[in-house]
């Protein structure tokens, strides 16, 4: 059989048909029932155009159209995971994962195709990815750590898919930011405990305190106790952050968040701040596991895409406290270019 190199030289116009037909059926099974007036917002395209690919696609029988929009049928389906190899090689994702993680110092980068940033899709298979490699490392008895935001409880979301059962505990490793209760770690850890069989245990505190109060809320016996047992966790996963994106969920005014940007101040991981270098900038009073806490837990797992957090993802694994790392093409073509990696 020939090699995806040789027909893209034979056939220059491959790489994009096959982009576009595959985006095509990723953003389907990802949000359908779905109309084409939302596909082609999405893809960026004309109706009439995403109109002649989708009945090219109807016609091989990969998806049929109800009342509510369009949907993959089971040839779909199968056709969609059985390309999502050949995506991953013809975009040459595996090479890049091994540069990545030799350049950043993790043991496995997983590179998910898209960028989050520009297709919601590409969220749904970063949240998937996660989940699909937590059910394949977690085993019973373990305890798993999780933190929150918009990510994780993707990933949450996703495990719920997944048919698998095991008797692990899971623990939040943050206290909660006052802000949507579907993305705090512990909601996130029901709903990863839920979608697993295991059980949980909950963090009743805010992260964020007055330093004078600190010592007061972690020597509460019931606090305290979950984070001794969070700093015991097998694996943790947690979410990576812009600089930006985690002051203004903590509630910084303008004046402190700008005062940030100029410390230069990029990423944020467990109430640290991290310039490029992935030197701390700012701390803050935080209830949960600390930076330090990550060193003496076997599995860290940091998830994050979207290319505008390409050095946020940067600052954070320069820390050296990340195994592995869950991303998505956006973060990754652009840390190639940061990193000067050819």
């Amino acid at each position: 059989m020939a090699s995806l190199g040789a027909l893209q030289q034979l056939v220059p116009e491959l790489a994009g048909l096959l982009d576009r037909r595959y985006s095509l059926l990723r953003i389907i099974r990802n949000q359908g029932p779905i109309g084409r007036r939302f596909i082609a917002a999405q893809m960026g395209g004309s109706e009439r155009v995403i109109r002649s690919e989708l009945d090219v696609l109807r016609e091989q029988g990969l998806l049929h159209t109800t009342s509510l929009g369009m949907q993959l049928t089971p040839e779909g389906e199968k056709v969609f995971l059985e390309l999502e190899d050949v995506v991953r090689d013809f975009y040459g994702l595996e090479q890049l994962e091994k540069k990545l993680a030799a350049a950043l110092g993790v043991e496995r980068m997983i590179i998910v195709p898209g960028d989050c940033d520009k297709d919601p899709a590409t969220r749904k298979d970063l949240a998937r990815a996660a989940a699909d490699y937590l059910c394949q490392v977690l085993e019973d008895g373990q305890i798993l750590a999780v933190s929150g935001g918009t990510t994780l409880a993707g990933v949450a979301e996703s495990v719920r898919l997944h048919d698998v059962r095991k008797r692990v505990t899971v623990v939040p490793v943050r206290g909660g930011l006052g802000e949507d209760i579907k993305i705090q770690a512990n909601t996130i850890a029901v709903a990863l405990a839920e979608g697993l069989g295991g059980s949980y245990r909950l963090l009743y505190a805010p992260e964020d305190v007055r330093p004078a109060n600190l010592e007061q809320i972690l020597s509460e016996p019931r606090i305290r106790s979950v984070i001794a047992l969070g700093r015991r966790a097998d694996i943790l996963v947690h979410g990576i952050g812009t600089a930006e994106e985690m002051a203004r969920r903590r509630g910084f005014d303008d004046a402190s968040i700008m005062d940030l940007i100029a410390a230069g101040a990029v990423g944020e991981a467990f109430g640290c701040y991290f310039d490029a270098q992935g030197r701390i900038v700012h701390n803050t009073a935080s209830v949960g596991l600390r930076l330090e806490d990550l060193e003496s837990i076997p599995m860290v797992i940091a998830v994050g895409g979207g290319r505008s957090k390409a050095w946020a993802v940067m600052a954070v694994l320069s820390r050296g406290y990340c195994d592995v790392c869950i991303t998505d093409e956006g973060v990754a073509r652009r840390l190639m270019k940061l990193k000067e990696i050819e």
